[in-house]
């Protein structure tokens, strides 16, 4: 399987019905948003375009994750479903943010993580996706296990625990990627607004 840096229409083509449609219909409606909104206020893809390059790298990271990792022992979960939650899982964000005198931040209305996923299944809704359970509680962990954590159940599924990791890694270790030219990634380059 290529490692090439796969276009978000490419990475959306590989997400099974009904995803794939409701997906593509909500990116067309709100692709000029996305491509325009930062994918952080600080500390990852925070620039303007950064939240359209956070989904383009972390869908290109799950790819390239899930093809090594289910050759060396078999996924519960397919990558369809890892495709799904990490384009929902920080789908708030072209909304979330305002700047003030200078400083982004983030609106009152997506405070909680609890808010903020209330928001993204709404959203998803208004594109007919109803999202089965094992789905909607990975997208509500992508992010971590914060104050949910219990050392008596494992609170994050194996898909949550996937692209969580896809994301911490875009976030975290290639915060500022994908670069505006010249990136290593064949393929891989920010989306210039």
């Amino acid at each position: 399987m290529s490692s090439r840096y796969l276009t978000i229409d490419e990475l959306l083509q590989r997400m099974d019905e009904p995803y794939k449609s409701g997906c593509q219909n909500l990116l067309a409606e709100h692709r000029n948003l996305f491509q325009t909104a930062r994918g952080s206020s600080h500390n990852h893809q925070a620039w303007a375009g950064g939240y359209f390059d956070h989904l383009h790298e972390v869908m290109n990271i799950a790819v390239v994750f899930y093809n090594k990792l289910n050759k060396l022992r078999p996924l519960p979960f397919s990558l369809s479903d890892a495709l799904v939650v990490l384009f929902v899982h920080d789908l708030e964000k072209p909304w979330a943010y305002t700047q003030v005198k200078g400083t982004w931040r983030r609106n009152d209305e997506f405070r909680s993580k609890e808010d903020t996923h209330a928001f993204r299944l709404k959203k998803l809704g208004e594109y007919g996706l109803q999202l089965p359970k094992h789905i909607e509680r990975a997208i509500f962990f992508a992010e971590g296990e914060l104050h949910h954590y219990s050392n008596h159940e494992r609170v994050m599924s194996p898909l949550a625990a996937f692209c969580n990791t896809c994301d911490v890694t875009s976030a975290r270790l290639w915060h500022d990627r994908p670069l505006q030219q010249d990136d290593s990634w064949i393929g891989a380059g920010r989306f210039r607004t």
